[in-house]
């Protein structure tokens, strides 16, 4: 990993910025390193960092009352936290959780340098806007899928996704429901006439894809 001196070339919005912004960034911030399935926020806390994660994936997911999970975004290397700022510009507290899915590291910059930058510096402030409008056009597409798509088509281009060219998808029924919000039972039965179509084998904790062009035209059917 580079050193924390040069975490902000890593961003392009950040890249940009002048000298006495680069260097307030730089002295104000902090690298920090978490292992997989750390907790790094969750409903009720309030942030008190900006995270730009320089290393790793984060999983934001939202947990329903009765306990039902679904992904809303990753944050890989070389994002930040649409809903971290969120929170952060609007003074909430978050409402969904973030958890790492690998080991992370991430510059923290304090909640008070967020607020100045934001204030002071344009090209800061266009940053952290365009990343914020991508994040939202992209949760909003995420909204059409759960709200309008079949769900045999999700599953089918999920585990196309999933699958990255491989015969070989290690992904547990539990799993697969929490990436496409919807039920565990939901994804069995779905899972189930896949198999007896001849498309996919079921084992414990994988799924063995026997007949690719069937799932990818079922993919592609709303394309």
């Amino acid at each position: 990993m580079n050193d924390v001196t040069e975490w902000v070339e890593r961003f392009p919005g950040l890249s940009q910025l002048d000298a006495p912004t680069k260097q307030m960034l730089l002295n104000r911030s902090a690298v920090v390193h978490m292992p997989k399935g750390t907790t790094i926020f969750g409903p009720g806390h309030s942030p008190e960092n900006m995270l730009f994660l320089l290393d790793g994936t984060v999983r934001v997911q939202q947990v329903s009352d009765t306990g039902h999970e679904i992904v809303l975004y990753r944050i890989h290397a070389g994002q930040s936290c649409v809903l971290t700022t969120a929170c952060l510009l609007a003074y909430e507290d978050y409402s969904a959780e973030g958890i790492s899915e690998t080991d992370i590291s991430a510059a923290a910059i304090p909640r008070d340098v967020f607020d100045t930058l934001v204030a002071q510096s344009r090209p800061f402030r266009d940053f952290v806007f365009a990343a914020f409008s991508k994040r939202i056009t992209d949760l909003f597409l995420m909204i059409d899928e759960v709200a309008f798509q079949r769900m045999d088509v999700r599953l089918a281009k999920r585990l196309i996704d999933l699958s990255a060219g491989r015969d070989d998808v290690d992904a547990t029924h539990q799993n697969l429901s929490v990436e496409l919000g919807t039920a565990r039972e939901v994804i069995s039965r779905q899972l189930q006439e896949f198999q007896r179509r001849g498309w996919v084998k079921q084992a414990r904790g994988r799924i063995h894809i026997l007949e690719r062009p069937q799932l990818q035209q079922l993919a592609d059917h709303d394309a």
